[in-house]
């Protein structure tokens, strides 16, 4: 009976390094890689996330037109102010989440209760949609502005500003791979979350 209520999956408390999971079990070896890969994950989104919110935000230039100066900013598109606004929101939270990581591996890589890894699970759901949302909206505005849009009389204006198009377009690619960095660790979290529940259901169809 006491080996029942073992292997009906992990309370809300604390856990050793071994865990199951649908497949079988995890070793420590394997958990130590799956922690190392996200604390990686994590500061790569954190730092290209920064970078992308560095790049736009400092990017600008100026230009004389029949005696009328213009300056463009960041400021000017509106995509480019929400990417900004997704790049410094993605930063804050893989720092904090790498931070968190850090710490469950100094204090011996306790596994997460059901509550606290579907937390996690949600919010790295919520922001890998917020980057490649804000990444998406981006990238068209920027095609257009390279481009233009001949069927709505929508001028090129990249060579007009050559220099603000491509610090933006940086700025762009690296939002483009902190959103990357953030699919794969959706994807860890919710292999974290769903072997949560792996063992219990093994050890009930083993009965």
């Amino acid at each position: 009976m006491s080996q029942g209520g073992v292997g009906d999956g992990v309370s809300p408390g604390n856990v050793p390094v071994c865990y199951y999971g649908a497949g079988g079990r995890v070793s420590a070896s394997m958990e130590r890689r799956m922690r190392a890969a996200e604390v990686a994950l994590r500061c790569a989104a954190c730092g290209l996330a920064v970078l992308a919110a560095a790049l736009l935000g400092a990017d600008s230039q100026s230009r004389t037109f029949f005696s009328i100066h213009k300056v463009a900013r960041y400021t000017d598109m509106q995509s480019l102010v929400i990417l900004v606004v997704a790049s410094g929101m993605v930063a804050c939270y893989s720092l904090i989440q790498g931070a968190r990581c850090l710490v469950s591996i100094v204090r011996g890589g306790i596994l997460l209760s059901r509550p606290l890894a579907w937390a996690i699970f949600s919010c790295d759901q919520v922001m890998a949609y917020i980057i490649i949302g804000a990444v998406a909206v981006a990238l068209e505005a920027a095609l257009i502005g390279k481009y233009g849009q001949v069927e709505f009389q929508w001028m090129k204006t990249c060579h007009l500003y050559q220099r603000f198009c491509t610090q933006a377009g940086g700025g762009v690619a690296c939002a483009i791979a902190a959103g990357a960095s953030m699919v794969g660790i959706s994807l860890l979290s919710a292999f974290n979350l769903f072997r949560l529940y792996g063992h219990g259901k093994g050890s009930s169809s083993s009965k």
